[in-house]
């Protein structure tokens, strides 16, 4: 009888104690092979702010399909998105909400060799040879810059991919487009020179260049782990701006395979602290500018570049405020 009152007090105790939740699981999908843009992220897991969140999120292996796409087509929860693939791809019927900036302001700039003599401000860049990646995007953006500074936005193009950045350093083509905080900084370092053009001073709207994001559906089905994650990134990124070093190294060692160079990512992640890309000079991270979404998508429409599912360019500008939400933000870290 001891023994039978025991078990019935036991079962009691464990009908009565509350089962823990199970950590909810959360997918992201990069945009590239892992550099400082996903620090954050990686940052957030090893720390473990991931866990205290309640949620088990797994970084899939970069793959050439879009980020974008993965997200839209629920291969992956969360992705890293382009501001111009999520323009575009929102446009033509994709479902896809941006969520948390990566960065402040503009990471891309126009480059060309510092020992151009003949190339002094952007309408130099008429009738010369543009190394590019295949977007009309690119076109708008170039023509825009070189029209802007008088003139006639002329210019040919040959599309390379990453061999840009080679065809450049020996001369083949006379301009191309970077990332400042990866390929300027690996060009600071290594050689050869170079001078840029920044977008926003030429005509071109300043821009978040890219974002985490999901979709519509996700975040109706489930705010609350949306917003563990994005909180929770929000303060890996953070963590990232205060301790550089530390960060640094765990970027590095999540992806030994990579073999990527510890005193690069390092110089990359300093340009984007010290140039208040991850965080505004007054502190903001992570947070969606309104003012810049409504500017870029603004632009993106006047130039034919946003079209419907069937590639027709749409008529009426969409309503840009549907493209992304600061709701899952959570408080500042």
């Amino acid at each position: 009888m001891p023994y039978f009152r025991a078990a019935l007090i036991l079962c009691a105790a464990l009908i009565s104690t509350p089962v823990l939740a199970q950590p909810a699981p959360v997918s992201v999908a990069l945009d590239w092979t892992p550099n400082t843009n996903h620090i954050g992220l990686f940052v957030a897991e090893a720390k473990g702010f991931y866990e205290e969140a309640g949620i088990e999120v797994e970084i899939l292996p970069y793959t050439d399909t879009s980020a974008a796409t993965l997200v839209a087509n629920d291969v992956a929860d969360f992705g890293v998105l382009g501001s111009v693939g999520l323009f575009t791809q929102r446009t033509a019927g994709a479902d896809l909400v941006a969520t948390y900036a990566l960065v402040q302001t503009e990471t891309g700039r126009l480059v060309f060799s510092a020992d151009r003599d003949d190339i002094r401000t952007p309408r130099d860049l008429d009738g010369k040879m543009y190394a590019g990646f295949g977007s009309g995007w690119e076109t708008a953006l170039i023509g825009t810059i070189i029209g802007h500074d008088g003139g006639l936005g002329e210019f040919e193009t040959v599309t390379l991919g990453t061999s840009a950045y080679e065809a450049l350093a020996n001369g083949t083509v006379d301009f191309t487009l970077e990332v400042y905080t990866w390929e300027g900084i690996k060009a600071e370092r290594d050689g050869p020179a170079q001078r840029a053009f920044r977008y926003a001073d030429y005509g071109v709207p300043d821009q978040h260049t890219n974002f985490l994001g999901t979709t519509g559906a996700y975040l109706a089905e489930h705010p609350e782990t949306a917003r563990a994650f994005i909180s929770a990134s929000r303060r890996g990124y953070a963590y990232a701006v205060a301790h550089p070093d530390e960060a640094t190294d765990i970027l590095v060692s999540a992806n030994a395979d990579s073999l990527l160079d510890r005193d690069f990512v390092r110089a990359s992640l300093q340009a984007l602290i010290d140039g208040h890309y991850l965080q505004a000079e007054d502190g903001t991270i992570g947070t969606i500018d309104p003012g810049k979404m409504e500017a870029m998508g603004s632009f993106l429409f006047e130039a034919g570049l946003l079209k419907d599912g069937n590639g027709v360019a749409v008529e009426a500008k969409p309503n840009f405020t549907t493209y992304y939400s600061n709701d899952y933000l959570g408080t500042a870290p």
